[in-house]
């Protein structure tokens, strides 16, 4: 009698233990399509070009970066964004935290992360290009990057796509698409704002 007793008792544990494992293999969520997801937004994103741009930053500028005299829009003054740099940007309302005179650059360049090329980045300034011999730095002509907007962007030679001269504005403002703080974000032309109409 105990014998059999023993064998039930046994073939009970077991059963619970095979019912047990199945219950957590079905609870577990399947997360292989969300992982999908992700790395499909990943890629995607990588294309846009401003992959792991950096939106906010410290706030400190070239030392020789000379501030406006006369700016269209002052320091502490809000304008409209009208551009999009990157998501969240266009519409938004900036404040602005600088003002500077000088030559902004559109370049192209491979990172040095070994990232994809880059094409046509919004802006760099004059002051943020090392190993320049003339000025404005005519289309088609090189110099290696001393900013680091992006990453992989700081030592990677620039091949000058555009120049104009104006006043670029340093701002702050919250994003239209995930109301993220972005403070000192370089750089914005003046004609890439607008009065703010109430």
């Amino acid at each position: 009698m105990n014998k059999k007793a023993y064998v039930i008792g046994l073939i009970s544990l077991l059963s619970l233990i095979v019912l047990t494992a199945c219950s957590n293999s079905q609870d577990k969520p399947d997360n292989s399509g969300e992982q999908q997801t992700t790395e499909t937004e990943a890629t995607s994103s990588e294309h846009d070009g401003h992959e792991g741009m950096n939106h906010s930053s410290s706030g400190e500028v070239p030392d020789d970066l000379k501030e406006a005299d006369n700016p269209k829009y002052e320091v502490g003054s809000k304008a409209t964004i009208e551009t999009d740099h990157m998501a969240g940007m266009n519409g938004a309302e900036a404040t602005i935290s600088g003002a500077y005179d000088t030559t902004v650059y559109t370049i192209t360049y491979t990172p040095t992360n070994g990232g994809e090329k880059v094409e046509d980045h919004k802006w760099v300034i004059r002051e943020e290009l090392a190993d320049v011999e003339q000025e404005p730095i005519n289309a088609g002509s090189t110099a290696t990057i001393n900013a680091s907007h992006m990453e992989g962007m700081v030592g990677a030679t620039a091949t000058i796509t555009s120049a104009k001269e104006t006043t670029v504005y340093m701002v702050d403002y919250q994003s239209t698409t995930d109301g993220e703080a972005v403070k000192n974000h370089k750089w914005v032309t003046e004609d890439e704002l607008a009065p703010i109409t109430k």
